[in-house]
């Protein structure tokens, strides 16, 4: 019988060699054979025992107390993002393994709203992937179709690239928030091959996925060089879906009476196509008249 995966001691081994003792406030002596903090350190620094945090970390203990939690934490330097995912970690709610992926549905008063509304937007499931999206935003960005995964597309597509020149920002922000969403789920098919396909494709992910960067989805400015318009900056909004378990409603929008708002009027006054070539070059609709789904 094979091993529980070690969720635990992944994590705290990742953020652990992330800590310089000059962080820590201790002098750095000697040859370090690994970056960051020894695990001797740690336990140092958070009052327990090195014997115990080498178990905490090799799996052998799962259910440490929230004051150990708390004492590690502040020696790892976790903000209260990575702190709540690191409880996560040890949470004993039981979970049936899942045997196919869950179907994610865009509710259909969130597809009117959608429809609605005048600036770029679109509907996103829990891995990233494009449930929905009104024309205006596949004008804007023409991977924000039904069936295309942003994660995937921002670390494959040159074209992506081009499109979002700080593409290697946005990858780290939905590594982070991916992390976050997922905690200690991690038995959903779809998750596990995402994951899997972006590791064997890629090192930038490989590399950004073992830091185990933590952070929950905010809205923040986001630049673009659009092949029409040129530079431009727009504010990131990320909204629940109400009635949908993580599904989010992001919209981009110009700062009032600025250059972007007139770039992006400029773009909604041009005739936009009713259908629109998916992630694979055939036609596909705007959405599914019932409904959007992945999976």
């Amino acid at each position: 019988m094979s091993e529980k995966p070690n969720a635990l001691g992944a994590y705290l081994r990742a953020r652990r060699e992330l800590v310089t003792p000059e962080q820590a406030g201790i002098p750095d002596l000697g040859v370090r054979r690994v970056p960051g903090l020894r695990r001797e350190e740690v336990a140092m620094l958070a009052g327990i025992s090195a014997d115990y945090y080498l178990r905490l970390e090799r799996g052998r203990d799962r259910n440490p107390s929230v004051q150990v939690l708390e004492a590690i934490a502040r020696v790892l330097q976790l903000d209260d993002d990575h702190f709540a995912h690191l409880l996560t970690l040890v949470a004993e709610a039981p979970r049936q393994r899942r045997r196919r992926p869950r179907k994610e549905t865009v509710p259909p008063g969130a597809l009117k709203l959608l429809d609605s509304l005048v600036q770029p937007a679109f509907i996103e499931g829990r891995y990233f992937d494009v449930l929905a999206s009104n024309a205006l935003a596949r004008v804007l960005d023409p991977r924000l179709v039904v069936g295309g995964n942003q994660l995937r597309d921002m670390f494959l597509d040159a074209g992506q690239q081009r499109l979002y020149p700080e593409w290697e920002n946005v990858t780290e922000c939905l590594i982070a928030n991916l992390r976050q969403s997922v905690g200690n789920d991690t038995d959903d098919p779809r998750f596990v091959d995402l994951v899997g396909e972006l590791s064997l494709a890629s090192p930038l992910f490989r590399r950004l996925w073992a830091r185990h960067e933590v952070r929950g989805q905010r809205g923040t400015p986001i630049r673009l060089d659009h092949p029409q318009l040129g530079e431009l900056t727009l504010n990131r909004e990320r909204l629940s879906v109400g009635g949908a378990e993580n599904l989010k409603l992001v919209v981009y929008h110009p700062d009032p009476e600025s250059d972007d708002a007139d770039k992006l009027t400029l773009l909604a006054s041009a005739d936009l196509p009713a259908r629109t070539p998916d992630a694979r070059g055939s036609a596909a609709p705007i959405r599914e008249a019932d409904g959007a789904a992945f999976g």
